[in-house]
């Protein structure tokens, strides 16, 4: 069975050396699989929720694309594409919109954590928070419904936001498949072992701490002068270094053969300066980044190659995408006029859906379970437990006992919930198991 995987790049900057180390590189691996259809795209309508800036979301939108295809895209595999030139996927995100629970989105962290930060510093709650902010889970779950994407790589901090959209895509399913489902259930594809690049002074590489060693901006010099700030300790040439423990030597390891890594490693410990160590890694990174520096330049200097390119990725994500969203509009209601079917006759009562349990595991490792209602609106949160057992015990004794294990159930109830609703949902449960 063939894999759809999905990555979205936000258009707000260029990207640098560790950008490409711990995303570009891997997911252009990754492309080339048997197997696996591959869709890239570029996240504009994601940027304007971040940046109020159109000059420079339009650079970046350039140079991020110029950047993908320097590095290897094979856009004759892989579906590439501008979120923006593709009308399907606003128009999906206000169809999940509107299957949404408010109460999940106030539990999403990018809204709760500027919730935090505002009430820390004696704001208002909701102070410079757009909609834009607090409803783009519900973008990202369109731009993954869209294509029915089975794997979307993330961070850690993004397992919350597919969990979300495998929520709304229940849900719409529910409430409009009559039996079909219209979305495949997305999974997180966490990265346990990324690579991520230390910056110049050993900190996690990136642009907030102005430590990053860029990747095709400002040329060959650029990176060069930047791989000439790098902090090595004070040993001179001749005294031994301690190449274990080298941010140098990491970012050297990310780009070596595992002999050329033995063989650095080898020189250092002899006394190798950090001077000509630093020679050593430029060469290294130029020897790869150097003939995709050539072909990003050749991009840039003709955009409209670029947007050739963007537009024949956009008619294959189009050729997706269209037909669903047809299949959707007709779901929901929006169809073309035609006479209408006389009333059927009422129908046998069928019985009502139950209430579920569902239980996962979150970014802080933790796991987790809620008491959903048919209709999506959480009834019950659990803490968070260590072992998924001790989430599963508490699932079967509150299915067992009802609303009689309350009390000492460590769940709260969802937001606006009454204790009545939790006890009807556990009782239609409880009566479900006894049938």
């Amino acid at each position: 069975m063939t894999q759809r995987v999905l990555t979205g790049i936000t258009t707000t900057g260029t990207l640098h050396l560790g950008n490409f180390v711990g995303a570009v590189r891997p997911a252009i691996a990754a492309s080339r699989e048997p197997g696996v259809e591959s869709f890239f795209f570029m996240a504009d309508y994601h940027a304007l929720i971040k940046c109020d800036e159109p000059d420079r979301i339009e650079a970046s939108r350039l140079q991020i694309a110029a950047t993908w295809l320097a590095a290897g895209l094979d856009t004759s595999r892989v579906v590439f594409y501008r979120q923006s030139d593709i009308p399907e996927i606003p128009e999906l995100t206000w169809l999940l919109t509107c299957v949404t629970s408010k109460g999940q989105m106030n539990r999403a962290h990018a809204y709760k954590g500027a919730v935090d930060a505002n009430v820390a510093a004696g704001e208002d709650p909701d102070a410079g928070i757009t909609m834009g902010l607090y409803s783009y889970p519900i973008l990202m779950a369109a731009d993954i419904l869209m294509f029915n994407a089975h794997r979307v790589p993330v961070g850690k901090d993004q397992v919350q936001h597919i969990e979300m959209a495998r929520d709304v895509a229940q849900r719409f399913n529910h409430l409009f498949g009559r039996g079909q489902d219209f979305f495949v259930l997305p999974e997180a594809n966490v990265e346990a072992d990324m690579a991520l690049l230390p910056g110049l002074d050993g900190r996690k590489m990136s642009k907030s701490y102005d430590n990053v060693i860029p990747l095709f901006e400002g040329g060959a010099k650029a990176m060069r002068e930047a791989v000439a700030r790098i902090v090595t300790d004070s040993r001179l040439p001749g005294e031994p270094k301690d190449a274990d423990n080298s941010h140098l030597v990491t970012i050297y390891d990310a780009f070596a053969t595992p002999a050329q890594r033995a063989a650095f490693r080898a020189e250092l410990r002899a006394g190798l300066g950090w001077g000509e160590a630093k020679q050593r890694l430029v060469d290294l990174i130029e020897a790869e980044i150097g003939p995709m520096r050539e072909r990003y330049e050749a991009l840039m200097a003709h955009p409209e190659r670029i947007e050739a390119i963007l537009q024949e990725g956009a008619a294959k994500a189009r050729a997706l995408a269209a037909p669903l969203l047809a299949q959707l509009r007709e779901a929901v209601g929006l169809r073309r006029f035609q006479p209408l079917k006389a009333a059927a006759a009422p129908a046998a009562k069928s019985k009502p859906a139950l209430p579920v349990f569902k239980q996962y595991r979150e970014a802080d490792g933790k796991f987790y379970f809620k008491l959903a209602s048919a209709e999506g609106q959480v009834l019950l949160q659990s803490q968070g437990f260590e072992q998924g057992r001790e989430a599963g015990q508490w699932v079967a004794r509150l299915k067992r006992e009802g609303a009689a294990a309350l009390a000492e159930a460590p769940v709260q109830r969802g937001e606006g919930v009454p204790a009545e609703q939790v006890a009807e949902a556990l009782a239609a449960l409880l009566a479900a198991e006894q049938a």
